[in-house]
């Protein structure tokens, strides 16, 4: 009888203190939510203030009485937003879609396929993520400027239909496909490329659909190439006419305004982001498992 009065009461105890922990850790986690989210409050609320307001507020405030869309309007008569948009989701599909084609082949190369100096090559390969990518947005541009490919989408587009990281990545979870599936479907006559369709793609689904989704994002906010680039007003993307809003628009005195703008230009990140974030996080963790 002692003795369970004595486990009972430990048990107890052990409640007591998981729940306290867990409290501690909900309380950690509802501050840090808030400081990661007050940024885009902000900016949401700065964007809904009218310009007026916005300049005569001596003290910050967090909140407003008289909200306005006004600045949202503006955002698109300074500068032909829709416009870059458009140029924005154009650069965005093809680079995607290229890189995929890209990388899904280097991967299945390197995962499946025997050939010589293979194991060199691959380690040649990541050695390039040790190059500094000022110096490789350098040699870019040079070579597109002699191709003569400036102030074009396939000047934007061509350095970045591959990426060694996602090559990486992408190989790291063929590798876990067992290599008894490859030998039985090669004894049943199916060539490699249908393979790597009908088998080692659905079952990567996860890894890819990440990878795509991060290139959308890098795309989506890509700036320092497209304004290296471009100067033609007829190829900028969303990034560059942020830019453009603060030099030529507003001014840097409109803040309401570039705010205004900015969210529109975050809305679809955010939408993409909150749609697949599972799979995000599913895709890699996948890709640091091993076996």
């Amino acid at each position: 009888m002692e003795k369970n009065l004595e486990y009972k009461e430990i048990e107890r105890k052990a409640r007591i203190r998981n729940t306290i922990w867990k409290t501690l850790i909900y309380v950690f986690l509802a501050i840090w939510a808030l400081i990661v989210l007050f940024p885009f409050y902000w900016m949401l609320l700065t964007s809904v203030k009218s310009y007026g307001s916005y300049n005569s507020e001596y003290i910050p405030q967090f909140f407003t009485l008289s909200p306005t869309l006004e600045n949202y309007a503006s955002a698109f008569e300074a500068v032909p937003l829709a416009r870059y948009f458009l140029n924005t989701l154009i650069f965005t599909l093809i680079t995607t879609g290229a890189m995929l084609v890209v990388i899904v082949l280097a991967a299945f190369a390197f995962s499946r396929l025997e050939f010589k100096g293979k194991n060199l090559t691959f380690t040649a390969f990541l050695s390039l993520m040790m190059i500094p990518n000022e110096l490789v947005i350098i040699t870019n541009f040079v070579t597109i400027t002699n191709l003569g490919l400036r102030n074009t989408f396939t000047g934007l587009i061509l350095p970045s239909i591959t990426s060694v990281f996602y090559i990486y990545l992408l190989k790291e979870n063929f590798e876990q496909i067992p290599d008894s599936l490859y030998k039985a479907a090669k004894v049943d006559g199916t060539s490699d490329l249908k393979y790597l369709l009908k088998v080692m793609i659905p079952i990567c689904r996860p890894t890819i659909v990440t990878i795509v989704i991060l290139k959308v994002i890098e795309c989506w906010n890509s700036y320092v190439w497209p304004r290296l680039i471009t100067d033609d007003r007829m190829y900028f993307l969303v990034s560059n006419g942020i830019q453009e809003i603060r030099e030529n628009g507003f001014g840097r005195e409109n803040i309401p305004a570039m705010m205004a703008a900015v969210v529109v230009i975050s809305i679809p990140l955010i939408i993409l982001f909150l749609i697949f974030h599972k799979k995000i996080m599913e895709g890699v963790s996948r890709g640091g498992t091993k076996g």
